[in-house]
């Protein structure tokens, strides 16, 4: 061996390293392959980092095809005997030895000064106890927000069918106006845009919540918590980002891939992001936990979120092996920001601005979508059973793919692929279907008077700031017993429907299933719609699978 030429170097990446990096050495000199004069050992090393600009410009020299057919050897070769990518080792020799010298060149004193938050990361971001602090911090989230909520959303439920349908009501029968459009406003709109209102307060707390973890520095620790064993199942820890704002909104998730650097990363993340569950799907886990299991509603909205994490973990372990079989990851490298006490005013505009957009949605695609589907409920004109309307036939015959999974009747059925326009437009169809018409046929109740229901509203209000307070010590187990949140028609009208296992099994589809039109046609505009046809079908099977194993499970079980 010709190498070294001029004494020993200066970093010793120890036996197996410097033997490739010897025959790269001698290659380049016995080839006299030049690449802008950089010297032969540093280009050496940087082959075996696989750098994409230094591969680039070997290739472009003469000779450069066969130092490249050489340095993918010698990458293969010391991947096989680490485990890990060549410049993983070669980034901890390199650093094992600047954190040698200074230990030489720099003298500390014997007792290092830690600050509070030093001891603060010790704990969060242990490697142990890192992500049950994690997973006992989300717990603790949506615990205070069922609870808080809860209050609220009963008195929003009040105000929607009583005091706000009356007023609709009482106006349009005032103006003469037909009775297929006071059917319309009743049975369609207020039943449908106002069963997904109802759960405003929830989304507020909700994201009052987040903001808090993420004003505070929290959030930023549990993407670096999670990257630990992300990036341990070929997941890019850069990854964690986009996927947590895809607890948010898809869409933006999506597009907040565009931070990573190569297409391979953007890709898969983009393909995992939908995995995590978003707001608009928060509203069916709330309605289905409040109406089959509501002295448990915590440990399902949990459960939902913690099962999405799951199946992308198993997801991106499958595609690592599969679909990205042999194309390394980037490392991660995260500033953790100091600890802030955050303001009230900083809160409330987070809070304010991601919950006023679920708003203005519910004003665009749930408006429309009630419409639409009161027609389809209603065609052909004056039909007299729902069931023998254009979407009654349209979800029975779609049923047929759903009754191994445990919900094969055309109204569960047609509420999943009207999903798909956005995915709280499952509960808006479900009250359109199940409370909309309700009434039908029965006698109209005498409405109290305007003034009587304003005094209701109010009190009902302050009924609901009371309750509210109330159920914070609920979180102390045994501190304080929280009566349970009156239960509206649309979760009565549930009960009798759904068994337990076949709810859970409702909740995993609606979960997995392709995401909204906005998302796939977000991923179809960054990645194709080749890619975009092939996420559909894949997230639909997928939820399909989850969703036959859980109710078939459970029923050998026993269970439900």
């Amino acid at each position: 061996m010709t190498y070294p030429r001029k004494g020993q170097p200066l970093v010793d990446y120890g036996r197996e390293v410097e033997t490739e990096i010897a025959k790269l050495y001698d290659l380049i000199e016995a080839e006299t392959i030049r690449v802008d004069h950089y010297p032969p050992r540093w280009l050496a090393i940087k082959l075996l980092e696989e750098d994409a600009d230094i591969r680039e410009r070997v290739t472009a020299a003469r000779g450069g095809a066969k130092l490249l057919q050489a340095a993918e050897k010698s990458v293969a070769h010391l991947r096989s005997i680490y485990g890990e990518d060549a410049d993983t080792v070669i980034a901890d020799r390199r650093y094992g030895f600047i954190t040698g010298l200074v230990k030489e060149a720099m003298e500390r004193p014997a007792v290092t000064r830690r600050i509070l938050s030093d001891r603060i990361d010790a704990v969060v971001t242990h490697r142990l106890l890192g992500i049950p602090i994690f997973v006992a911090v989300m717990w603790v989230m949506f615990k205070l927000v069922t609870d808080i909520a809860a209050p609220y959303m009963d008195w929003f439920d009040e105000v929607i069918t009583g005091p706000f349908s009356h007023w609709t009501e009482r106006f349009l029968n005032l103006v003469s106006s037909p009775d297929w459009l006071v059917a319309l406003a009743l049975d369609g709109i207020i039943a449908g845009v106002g069963g997904v209102m109802v759960f405003i307060p929830l989304l507020f707390f909700l994201y009052f919540f987040i903001a808090l973890l993420e004003d505070t520095g929290y959030l930023a620790r549990a993407a670096f918590v999670m990257d630990r064993v992300m990036h341990r199942l070929g997941l890019h820890g850069k990854s964690f980002i986009p996927m947590l704002i895809g607890f948010g909104c898809t869409v933006p998730a999506i597009y907040a891939t565009r931070t990573l650097e190569s297409r391979r990363d953007r890709l898969l993340t983009a393909l995992l992001c939908p995995f995590m569950s978003c707001a608009a799907r928060l509203p069916v886990y709330v309605l289905f936990a409040a109406a089959l299991f509501a002295t448990h509603q915590d440990i399902v909205l949990i459960s939902m979120y913690l099962v999405g994490i799951a199946i992308a973990i198993l997801t991106g372990i499958v595609f690592r092996y599969t679909l990205f079989r042999g194309k390394p990851t980037a490392p991660f490298v995260m500033e953790l920001p100091p600890y802030r006490l955050p303001t009230l005013r900083g809160l409330a505009t987070h809070m304010w601005e991601r919950s006023s957009a679920f708003i203005r949605k519910a004003g665009v695609y749930i408006f429309a979508a009630a419409v639409v589907i009161w027609f389809l409920l209603n065609m052909p004109w004056g039909v007299d059973d729902q069931r023998d309307s254009w979407f009654g036939h349209a979800g029975s015959t779609i049923g047929h793919v759903f009754e191994p999974i445990g919900f094969g009747d055309w109204e569960a059925s047609g509420a999943l692929v009207t999903g798909f326009i956005a995915k709280e437009v499952v509960v808006s169809t479900m009250s359109e279907i199940y409370v909309g018409g309700a009434e039908d046929g029965e006698e109209k109740e005498e409405f109290p008077s305007t003034p009587q229901e304003v005094g209701d509203i109010f009190e009902g209000g302050a009924r609901a700031v009371r309750d509210s307070v109330r159920n914070i010590p609920a979180l102390v187990p045994g501190a304080f017993e929280t009566a349970p949140g009156e239960e509206s028609e649309l979760q009565a009208a549930l009960k009798p429907v759904f068994s337990e296992r076949a709810a859970v099994a409702f909740l995993i589809f609606v979960l997995l299933y392709v995401p909204c039109v906005a998302a796939l046609a977000a991923f179809g505009h960054e990645f194709g719609w080749r890619w975009a046809g092939f996420a559909a079908v894949f997230y639909t099977s997928v939820a399909w699978v989850a969703a036959f194993v859980v109710y078939q499970g459970a029923g050998l079980l026993g269970l439900g």
